[in-house]
């Protein structure tokens, strides 16, 4: 447990070193055996440690820790109960993702790589008051078939079968928004249809390095 405390501070300070996250914005959790480790609220991750890495039980109960569990911690509770594959989620304010949430727009298919969150477009769930049921509501709904959404006028949420994975990920989000800020400055980008989304999500099924046994 102490080695998994230490990764999820190595990687909250990450976050703020590469320009993902500011001061205390954002939050990451990674699933235990029947509860979650995640980050506390009101820390800089420059000040972070390992002790303060708060575990709450699927039931909401804090069952170690010397501080309070971020204020969004339910999205990371509820989301480890409806996706049981999920071993790590994380949330952030990055730059233009969150700038596109706070127009309430999600990112289409203007690049084929959108199809690296799991589906034909990364949403942008509803607004909701920051730490609310509702907001998590919001967010389990929009990640529905999917590995990640925006949240409106707020940043975004990805997951991962490991931090590592949902790290990767919230970078491979925010450079997507980035290119499609760029694009709607320019005009408007061209869509890809649903067919040739599909046939892109076909091919991700087999992209990268297989096992022999895959």
């Amino acid at each position: 447990m102490q080695a998994l405390r230490e990764t999820i501070v190595a990687t909250a300070r990450e976050l703020s070193a590469s320009g993902l996250n500011v001061g205390t914005a954002g939050n990451l959790a990674v699933r235990t055996a029947d509860a979650f480790l995640v980050t506390p609220t009101g820390i800089p991750y420059a000040d972070l440690k390992p002790e303060h890495i708060v575990e709450v039980t699927l039931a909401g109960e804090i069952r170690d820790g010397e501080l309070r569990p971020s204020s969004e911690w339910r999205i990371h509770r509820d989301i480890f109960i409806a996706r049981p594959e999920i071993g790590a989620t994380l949330h952030a304010h990055t730059p233009h993702a969150t700038a596109l949430a706070c127009c309430r727009l999600g990112i289409p298919a203007f690049h084929y790589m959108v199809a690296v969150a799991g589906d034909r477009s990364i949403p942008c769930a509803p607004y909701a008051a920051f730490g609310t049921q509702a907001l998590s509501d919001h967010v389990v709904g929009a990640l529905r078939g999917r590995r990640a959404c925006l949240m409106a006028n707020h940043g975004m949420m990805v997951v991962g079968i490991a931090l590592k994975d949902s790290t990767r990920l919230a970078q491979e989000v925010e450079f997507l928004a980035r290119l499609y800020c760029l694009s709607l400055q320019i005009g408007a980008p061209v869509i890809l249809s649903n067919a040739e989304m599909a046939e892109v999500l076909e091919r991700f099924r087999t992209y990268g390095q297989q096992s022999n046994d895959s």
